[in-house]
């Protein structure tokens, strides 16, 4: 599947490598997270009770539509945290999570 987001214009910013269900992914210093992945991918991650997949819905942190987490367990919102250099990112809560 390929992104869903196309950046609209050449932006010169740096760019930002990080990891995202094992796999290496970039983006542009400034970006959030959500912004990075769904450049790369139809989709953040799938829907907890159905076949759907999720990518973001009201985009200002009201909803449970974007959460990530990280390796080590915590969970982030992708439409509201920056891209950070090195973060390594799951689309699935990590085994034994609870939130």
């Amino acid at each position: 599947m390929t992104g869903r987001l196309q950046r609209l214009t050449t932006i010169q910013r740096p760019s930002i490598e990080f990891m995202f269900d094992g796999q290496p992914v970039s983006g542009l210093q400034g970006d959030t997270i959500l912004t990075a992945i769904l450049s790369h991918r139809g989709a953040l991650r799938e829907a907890e009770f159905g076949p759907e997949h999720r990518a973001g819905f009201c985009l200002m942190g009201a909803c449970q539509d974007c959460w990530v987490w990280q390796e080590q367990g915590r969970r982030l919102r992708a439409c509201s945290t920056e891209l950070q250099a090195g973060l390594r990112l799951r689309s699935k809560a990590p085994d034994g999570w609870v939130s």
